[in-house]
C-alpha cells in the first residue's frame, strides 16, 4: 500500500489508493480503486488524534481539495483530529466514472444500470469500512456528513454502527422512507420561493433574465462545446440558488449576458459561464444517480422530477419572468448536454428499474446508540426540513440545531457549524470509545 506524503501550509497530506471489490457481495469479482487522503496539523502528526472521516455531498462528489484555508469546517477539525477524505467510488480519483467508461455500455442500458448501481450508499459505506478496518486497524471514527453525505450517515448507521464513535450531519437527514415523488413535490415550491427571493433582492434581473430567454428562445444559440443552448438549460442554473453565494453567481452571470456593443448577441463571457454552470464534466454521477438515491424497494423513480414538474405549470419555461429549477434531474438532460449523453442509456435504464435494494434499517435505526449531532438548516432548498426533522425523531439518539442562519453550504461557510456539532455530541458525554 504505497503512501504518498507531503505538506502544503498548514497540512499534513498522506495520500492512498486502496482496492476494493467493485460489487461488495462478490468480493473476488471485479476490483476498483479508492482514494483516501489523510490530513492532520503538521505538528501533531505523530499523536493518536481521533479521527474524522468526510462523507461529502452528491451523489457523486469528490472530496474536497484544501486551498486557501478552506473549507472552514477543515482546519477547524484538524485542531483536534485526523481527517480523512475518501473520494467517493466513482468520483476524483476513485476509479472515476466518465464517458469513456460508458462507451462499453452504449448499446446496453440494463448493463449500464447494473454497473451505475455499484456506486450507491451501500457500496459507498462498505468502502469506508474496508478502509477504516485495513489502514486504521478498526478503530471506531466519527463521521461529518455534508448534504448527501448524510444519506450515507443514515445507511452506515443501518449497516455497521460498530464502526462509528459519533455522526455529525449537515443538511442531509433524509426522508427515511420518502419517496423521490414526496421529496419533489417539497423542493419544488422551495425552489420557487427562493426564485422569488431573488428576484426581490435583484429586481432588475426580472427584465434582464426575461429578454436573455427570450433571445436563446428566438435564436439557434451554441455553447463554446457545441452544445445548443435552450431556456429549460438556463433554467437549470438555479440549483445554485440553495448555496449561501447562489443568488450573486446567478447576478453575476446574467450581469454581462450581452455583448457591450449590441444586444444581439450574447456574449462569449456569458455562454463559457453558462455552460460550466449547467454541463456536469466533473461530476457526471450526480446527474445520473440524483433520483436513485431514493429508490428503495419496490417501484421505479420513472424520472419522477419531471413527472412531478407538471404539477406545477409555474415552471414552465415560457413564463416571466423566469422561473429556474433546482436539484432535479431530466431526461431532456441526456440528450442536450454533452457530457452526460454517454450515461443516456444507464440513466434510462435506471428510471425504469422496477426494485431497488434497501438502503435504511428502520428497526436498527430506531435503536441507534451512536451520538449523532444534526444541523437542519430550516430554508434548505434541496433536504426538506420537515422530513428531516421526522427523520430526527425516528432516529435513536440524533440532537437536531435548527437553523436559518446558513444555507445548505453552511459548514463550507462557518467553522461555527461544526465546532456547534462537535460541542453538541461533547455535552451528551463525547463521542464512544
Amino acid at each position: 500500500m504505497a503512501v504518498s506524503e507531503y505538506i502544503i501550509p498548514g497540512l499534513l497530506v498522506r495520500d492512498r489508493l486502496i482496492p476494493v471489490p467493485l460489487d461488495w457481495s462478490k468480493p473476488d469479482g471485479q476490483s476498483i480503486e479508492v482514494f483516501v487522503r489523510e490530513i492532520c496539523d503538521p505538528v501533531r502528526r505523530a499523536e493518536d488524534l481521533p479521527l474524522l472521516a468526510f462523507l461529502q455531498g452528491g451523489p457523486g462528489g469528490k472530496s474536497p481539495r484544501p486551498v486557501n484555508g478552506g473549507p472552514s469546517w477543515l482546519f477547524e477539525a484538524i485542531r483536534t483530529h485526523r481527517v480523512i477524505l475518501i473520494d467517493q467510488r466513482g468520483t476524483g480519483r476513485s476509479t472515476r466514472i466518465e464517458t469513456a467508461t460508458m462507451d462499453r455500455f452504449a448499446q446496453d442500458g440494463e448493463a449500464a444500470a447494473d454497473y451505475l448501481l455499484q456506486f450507491r450508499a451501500d457500496s459507498i459505506v462498505s468502502d469506508f469500512e474496508h478502509v477504516r478496518k485495513t489502514v486504521y486497524g478498526g478503530k471506531r471514527w466519527e463521521t461529518l456528513g455534508q448534504s448527501y453525505g448524510g444519506f450515507l450517515t443514515l445507511t452506515y448507521l443501518s449497516t455497521a454502527p460498530e464502526g462509528l464513535a459519533a455522526c455529525y450531519v449537515t443538511g442531509g437527514l433524509a426522508g427515511l422512507t420518502a419517496t423521490a415523488e414526496d421529496v419533489y413535490r417539497r423542493t419544488y415550491p422551495r425552489v420557487a420561493a427562493k426564485t422569488k427571493r431573488y428576484y426581490e433582492r435583484y429586481p432588475q434581473d426580472r427584465e434582464r433574465i426575461a429578454q436573455i430567454a427570450d433571445f436563446i428562445a428566438a435564436n439557434h444559440v451554441i455553447l463554446p462545446d457545441g452544445d445548443r443552448l435552450s431556456v429549460r438549460r438556463l433554467q437549470s442554473a438555479g440549483i445554485d440558488f440553495g448555496m449561501a453565494p447562489g443568488f450573486e453567481n446567478i447576478h453575476w452571470l446574467v450581469d454581462e449576458a450581452f455583448s457591450i456593443s449590441t444586444e444581439d448577441r450574447l456574449s462569449d463571457t456569458f455562454l463559457a459561464s453558462v455552460m460550466a454552470a449547467t454541463s456536469y464534466d466533473g461530476n457526471p454521477l450526480f446527474a445520473v444517480l440524483q433520483e436513485s438515491i431514493y429508490g428503495q424497494g419496490v417501484g421505479a423513480t420513472g424520472w419522477a422530477a419531471d413527472r412531478i414538474r407538471a404539477e406545477f405549470p409555474e415552471f414552465h419555461e415560457t413564463r416571466r419572468p423566469l422561473p429556474f429549477t433546482g436539484e432535479m434531474m431530466f431526461p431532456w438532460m441526456f440528450e442536450e448536454i454533452r457530457s452526460l449523453r454517454p450515461f443516456r442509456a444507464g440513466a434510462t435504464a435506471l428510471a425504469a428499474r422496477d426494485g431497488y435494494g434497501p438502503l435504511y434499517d428502520l428497526s436498527r435505526l430506531a435503536e441507534n446508540e451512536v451520538p449523532v449531532a444534526a444541523a437542519v438548516y430550516f430554508d434548505d432548498m434541496y433536504v426538506d426540513a420537515e422530513l428531516s426533522l421526522d427523520t430526527a425523531a425516528r432516529v435513536g439518539n440524533v440532537e437536531s440545531w435548527v437553523t436559518n442562519e446558513y444555507e445548505h453550504d453552511g459548514v463550507r461557510q462557518s467553522p461555527r457549524v461544526f465546532r456547534r456539532l462537535a460541542d453538541m455530541v461533547k455535552e451528551r458525554g463525547g463521542p464512544r470509545g
